[in-house]
């Protein structure tokens, strides 16, 4: 049983919610140990600025360098762990229609037995081909870091260069997983909006869609965000903490 205190009115709110959208962003993953963007600056990376990492033009630039940045980013995903935030939610899941999604790029909702509705920025464990979008398997990344550009792989399809699965800065984001998203919001009574400062558009646009159209947005984060005057409830604590004493709080009458 959790012992972290819970505002009995969220409490109230929660067990009573039908349909549920959990909302997670980079402070989530922070938990677990993933770097955030800026974060997995070190080594060879310390002497490049991740947005130029992360842009189509980089990747046209040189595509080996981009691809050793991220199966480096993919590795240090792979070697941590879902943590009690992330394993409530997939048990929130058990017990009432709910709905992640996320604005991550890891697989930590997934490890922790979520099924996640949409990856709003993509996924490092997607790559996919720069010229025919074929899906492209992944390995997981590498366990040290490169000391220089790597050859991305070649598609199967169409023998094309591989490229990370993520949406880069200029791109759209992915148009299946953007309806997904908007329909869950839309329908939803509940938002738990996790880990995010919400403020990278149009995915900061999903909690202000939510309280438009009579959902109650709660918002879990240590810090106020610009998200944080628009909402009904605030809640200034970490995933790790907040999401497995909500759960257990509204666990025993459902």
């Amino acid at each position: 049983m959790n012992s972290h205190p819970v505002d009995p009115v969220l409490v109230d709110v929660a067990r009573a919610a039908r349909r549920v959208v959990v909302f997670s962003g980079a402070g989530m993953s922070a938990e677990s140990g993933v770097p955030t963007f800026r974060d997995a600056q070190t080594g060879l990376w310390a002497q490049f600025d991740p947005t130029e990492l992360a842009t189509p033009e980089a990747w046209d630039r040189d595509s080996g360098l981009v691809w050793a940045w991220y199966q480096w980013r993919t590795g240090l995903v792979r070697r941590v762990q879902p943590h009690a935030g992330h394993r409530a939610v997939a048990d929130w899941a058990s017990r009432t229609q709910l709905s992640v999604v996320t604005q991550n790029v890891d697989d930590l909702h997934e490890r922790a037995g979520s099924d996640v509705v949409a990856h709003l920025h993509g996924s490092l464990f997607s790559p996919r081909c720069s010229r025919c979008g074929a899906a492209h398997p992944t390995d997981g990344g590498v366990d040290t870091e490169p000391t220089g550009p790597l050859a991305p792989p070649s598609c199967e399809s169409c023998g094309g260069a591989v490229r990370p699965g993520v949406v880069w800065f200029g791109e759209a984001l992915p148009e299946d997983a953007w309806t997904r998203a908007v329909a869950a919001v839309e329908t939803c009574d509940l938002m738990v909006v996790v880990g995010t400062s919400a403020v990278v558009h149009p995915a900061a646009e999903l909690p202000i869609l939510a309280a438009r159209t009579g959902a109650t947005v709660v918002e879990i984060n240590p810090e106020a965000t610009d998200l944080s005057r628009h909402i009904s409830h605030t809640w200034r604590t970490t995933a790790a903490t907040g999401l497995p004493a909500l759960v257990d709080a509204i666990g025993g009458d459902r």
